[in-house]
């Protein structure tokens, strides 16, 4: 996925205009352009579409299921708990880890 800045940049590229004819076709300025392809542009949803159809293009939103990987509702379900909670949760990991410990060294022989 690109950021808006590479999005604007390529769709300018790829009308064959520079900065100043986009800028032309938007009503604003070539720093302006230059200000929105920069890496560091947060412009409007709004704003991106208008540069990108300034260029000729249509663009186009689309969703797609993120892919399985760090659950983020546990993570928010985390921090909702009060520090002396996580706390609490952290220890009881840390028994019941000890007992499954114990349990894989009985099974290994290691413990009587």
């Amino acid at each position: 996925m690109s950021n808006a800045a590479t999005t604007i940049r390529r769709a300018r590229k790829r009308a064959g205009i520079t900065q100043e004819q986009l800028a032309l076709g938007m009503g604003t300025t070539q720093s302006a352009v230059a200000r929105l392809e920069s890496p560091t542009s947060n412009p409007t949803l709004e704003t991106l579409e208008n540069a990108v159809q300034a260029t000729g293009h249509d663009l186009r939103l689309s969703l797609r299921r993120k892919p399985a990987g760090v659950d983020e509702t546990l993570i928010r379900r985390q921090l909702e708990l009060t520090p002396e909670q996580r706390l609490d949760l952290l220890e009881q990991m840390y028994r019941e880890g000890v007992k499954l410990w114990e349990i894989g060294a009985r099974h290994r022989g290691e413990l009587a």
